[in-house]
């Protein structure tokens, strides 16, 4: 089955209520199965410069990727599928990008972004992030997180320094310790889940998790799971109910029929080898 019949998908992004501009970027690409969400930093435009990069740069070189290959096909040199190695190549890509305009324009010095993305391929998901924008999976009625942050206060979780309760009292939310354009090279963290039919993908900036809690986040996703564009719209208007202290964005993406990839005799062959 084709992805654009398989997936459901929804996007939505919001200021929040106390900034005057937007840096969160968002697109999708249904028929590749490509989600993209980037949180923009930088001062005066600089955020939302960075993150509207990043996001059309990931377009821009996946789409026409996969469109002269299949997401299956091994990479010669790594033997990694395409659909993992485009998603990290994309990345470092928007990373280069970004860091090459912040030297050439001096009033985008010093600007980054994160991303967040996931690329929907052969009855599985390779998720691909840097920073702490985030990636959730809603099976059935539990809510699951399936990112990392890249971020000195999880760094603190993860030492013992800080518990999780405290942790979202704490000044240091916002200091991540990756992202991307910062620095010349980037190393983006991506990892491949199989997906089940009803699953719901949620990828978000920020400004969602820090204002909504995980638990409330499942309740508006388990409630609402029939009614995607309305789930998107409730939590964003959870997070500036909350008090939207920074841009929200969010993706929904839900499974609605299976989507494998057709294999050759050859290929099944390979991959039976494989097991």
């Amino acid at each position: 089955m084709r992805l654009i019949e398989a997936l459901e998908v929804v996007s939505e992004t919001h200021p929040g209520m106390l900034r005057a501009h937007n840096e969160d970027s968002v697109a999708v690409e249904p028929a590749c199965g490509l989600v993209v969400l980037a949180d923009g930093m930088g001062g005066y435009n600089a955020g939302e410069v960075a993150s509207g990069i990043a996001v059309t740069v990931m377009i821009s070189e996946i789409v026409p990727a996969l469109a002269d290959a299949t997401p299956i096909q091994r990479d010669e040199e790594t033997g990694e599928e395409l659909a993992v190695v485009s998603l990290g190549a994309a990345i470092r890509k928007a990373n280069a990008s970004i860091f090459n305009a912040a030297r050439s324009q001096s009033q985008y010095a010093g600007m980054g972004t994160t991303i967040v993305s996931a690329l929907f391929y052969d009855n599985r998901v390779v998720v691909g992030h840097v920073g702490d924008s985030r990636a959730y999976r809603l099976r059935g009625e539990r809510l699951e997180l399936l990112t990392r942050d890249h971020s000195l206060l999880q760094e603190q979780i993860d030492s013992g320094m800080i518990s999780v309760e405290n942790a979202r009292h704490s000044k240091n939310k916002n200091l991540v310790t990756r992202a991307v354009g910062i620095d010349g090279e980037v190393l983006p963290e991506l990892h491949v889940h199989d997906v089940l039919v009803g699953d719901i993908y949620l990828l978000c900036s920020d400004g969602l998790n820090d204002m909504v809690e995980d638990g409330d986040i499942e309740s508006a996703l388990y409630g609402l799971q029939g009614n995607l564009p309305m789930a998107a719209e409730q939590l964003i208007q959870c997070a500036n109910d909350n008090g939207g202290r920074d841009n929200v964005s969010v993706i929904l993406v839900k499974i609605k029929h299976e989507y494998a990839q057709p294999r050759s005799w050859p290929v099944r062959l390979l991959d039976w080898f494989k097991k």
